[in-house]
């Protein structure tokens, strides 16, 4: 596979090439014992099973981490944080291990791996106040089907939700399909438990939806990656399960009449629309010819997928019908589907959550996910399209139409560094000349943090390291994850008006 051998060691030494001038111990014999006395033997040392800590979802990030540690309980992170604080050992927390930008695997050998995954009980859920609380360790489709016996469900839905974790989707703050209906995390995370470098324990557990006294402390860990502090308790809105469900899917054959559909879908569908995503026809060809995935409509450039959710199925069918007479009336759609079963609604719906997996079929995926105005949204992809001609597989596009957050994905067989030069730093500069946002939803990680300042202004970039050293002096948490402490080792973009033509 493309993934192994001489183009995985390339890549991993190009990343540790890269890596900051702090000081970190190295590992001992010492230190496993004790490490491993705090959470009584639940560690992982073997090279093969380290494997799967060391090695991202898609495989562009190989270490060589010699430990990694699983704690059950709070106490026990806050022993563990520490002893590697006092230690100077740097740790990596790690939930589920399915992010896309390198954020949850280590970048040293010496660095050990702080895994999640025993802390999954779910703590309680208020059904009246609709609030979940629950250790960060739970699998994001375990705590959907908890709630579901109350009729509630998670504000979030993402195609990794079973293996992902609700402590590693609050690190990164996570969006996905449900944004639209119930909002990011930042607004649905009511409180948090974390520890800090030094092991002190943060309690900012709350189940209120109101609290203006001061300072909202958990906002600092929601969506740093675990550079701040880990995440180990969370209180989750937790709204009631809409009762029924339409998805749809139509074809279009411009950008400007996917834009008009998209335009008269939440003027028209209002309250009852819950995702509005699209994929392009490259996108359709890479899941039709590496997962045997069939459209069920005729081909055309665009494909529009529409969900929504309520509580009158007669009321929100009759909302949908007539969006329809009124997108074909005026032409915006060529073709077009209504599920009628959940069955068919899962095969829709895995046209546009499986191009990931479809992509990693076809051998090494460059991955960016970004925001962007609508109206020049495609414009990148177009010419990303005419930059990697000769060099790329495929150049695809899909995402979140609905809060214009686009994921650009290449794909080629295999790693090249010319057609990783051919598109960056370009994507992240044309990104920044449009007042775009470079990461939409799946954070910094290692793969960006060199390139922050084409979403922040400097004032913002120091401040972020003051942050830093403010909860983690010695810098043990997450190294060079999501803002740099060596400013040298930022990328400054181009100046204003490069792109502008």
């Amino acid at each position: 596979m493309a993934f192994r051998g001489i183009t995985k060691l390339f890549v991993t030494q190009t990343r540790f090439s890269q890596l900051s001038t702090l000081s970190y111990k190295r590992l001992t014999d010492n230190d496993v014992e004790i490490l491993s006395k705090i959470v009584e033997g639940s560690i992982i040392t073997n090279t093969d099973d380290l494997e799967t800590y060391n090695t991202d979802w898609m495989r562009r990030c190989n270490a060589k981490s010699k430990l990694v540690l699983k704690p059950n309980s709070t106490q026990k992170v806050s022993q563990i944080l520490s002893y590697c604080n006092q230690e100077r050992i740097a740790v990596v927390p790690q939930g589920g291990n399915t992010g896309l930008v390198g954020g949850g695997v280590p970048m040293d050998s010496n660095e050990i791996i702080l895994s999640l995954s025993k802390m999954n009980k779910v703590i309680e859920f208020e059904p009246s106040l609709g609030v979940l609380t629950c250790e960060a360790g739970c699998v994001l489709e375990n705590l959907d089907r908890y709630l579901e016996k109350f009729g509630h469900c998670v504000p979030l839905d993402l195609g990794a939700k079973g293996s992902c974790q609700i402590g590693g989707n609050v690190s990164t703050n996570a969006g996905g399909l449900r944004l639209l209906r119930y909002g990011s995390l930042r607004g649905n995370v009511l409180g948090i438990e974390a520890v800090l470098a030094d092991g002190t324990i943060i309690d900012c557990m709350s189940s209120l939806r109101k609290d203006n006294t001061g300072y909202d402390i958990k906002q600092l860990f929601i969506g740093s990656e675990g550079t701040l502090g880990v995440i180990t308790k969370i209180a989750l809105l937790a709204p009631i399960k809409p009762a029924y469900k339409n998805v749809a899917m139509f074809s279009c054959h411009t950008y400007e009449d996917l834009l008009q559909a998209l335009s008269l879908a939440k003027s028209r569908l209002g309250e009852i629309v819950s995702a509005l995503e699209f994929i392009d026809y490259e996108a359709m060809l890479v899941v039709n010819q590496h997962l045997d995935l069939k459209c069920p409509i005729s081909l055309a450039p665009f494909f529009f997928f529409i969900e929504t959710s309520g509580s009158n199925q007669e009321h929100d069918r009759q909302k949908l019908d007539e969006y329809l007479e009124e997108v074909y009336g005026k032409a915006l759609v060529t073709d077009g589907t209504v599920a009628e079963d959940s069955s068919k609604a899962a095969y829709i719906w895995g046209l546009r959550e499986r191009q990931v997996e479809a992509g990693v079929r076809v051998g090494w995926i460059y991955k960016y996910d970004l925001s962007l105005p609508l109206n020049c949204l495609y414009e990148l992809v177009q010419e990303t399209r005419k930059r990697c001609k000769g060099l790329a597989s495929y150049t695809v596009s899909y995402g979140h139409l609905g809060d214009s957050n686009l994921h650009l994905n290449v794909y080629n067989t295999h790693y090249t560094q010319e057609l990783k030069d051919t598109i960056e730093p370009f994507v992240f500069e044309w990104t920044a000349s449009r007042g775009g946002s470079i990461s939409a939803e799946h954070g910094m990680g290692f793969d960006k943090a060199k390139y922050i300042y084409f979403s922040k202004q400097k004032e913002s970039v120091e401040i972020m390291r003051q942050l830093k050293r403010r909860f983690d002096p010695n810098g043990i948490l997450n190294p060079n994850k999501t803002v740099l402490l060596d400013d040298s080792k930022c990328i400054r973009p181009p100046p204003i008006g490069k792109y502008n033509h």
